[in-house]
């Protein structure tokens, strides 16, 4: 099972305030116990939403809202995508992550769907599964 591991922003990471070296050193050791454990599929760090945009649908009208945007408390900072066995091991791990600021905070942790969680049509989930490998593929020639 994948799971989004979810690491909610706060004021500091809102306002463009980048880690100190001491916290960049704590997480890159927790980073390290995942991959040595074999389940990071991937992590990063989000820019502030300062610098990013809303798109909202109503029927087939967008409109783009460009940040930053105002309930922080609704806002992601980063995130970690893990496979994991269960979502009890999931929460193991994230007991484990660095409090990098010592504060209240709050991670998230959900689980990402699966092909075979969709009562979808044989062809449907053999297109998806295609584009998953030339996903895989174009990863791999880079």
């Amino acid at each position: 099972m994948r799971f989004m591991v979810i690491v909610k922003a706060t004021q500091e990471s809102e306002a463009g305030a980048m880690p100190s070296e001491e916290v960049l050193r704590e997480m890159g050791r927790f980073n390290e116990e995942l991959v040595k454990a074999g389940v990071l599929l991937a992590g990063e760090g989000l820019h502030p939403s300062a610098k990013g945009a809303r798109v909202y649908f109503n029927g087939d009208q967008r409109t783009v809202v460009d940040g930053p945007f105002a309930e922080t408390k609704e806002l992601i900072a980063g995130y970690w995508l893990l496979e994991l066995k269960s979502l009890e091991e999931a929460v193991e791990w994230v007991k484990r992550v660095p409090n990098p600021t010592g504060e209240e905070s709050q991670i998230e942790i959900r689980q990402v769907f699966s092909a075979e969680d969709f009562e979808a049509p044989q062809d449907v989930l053999d297109h998806e599964e295609s584009l998953r490998q030339q996903i895989a593929a174009q990863q791999a020639d880079k």
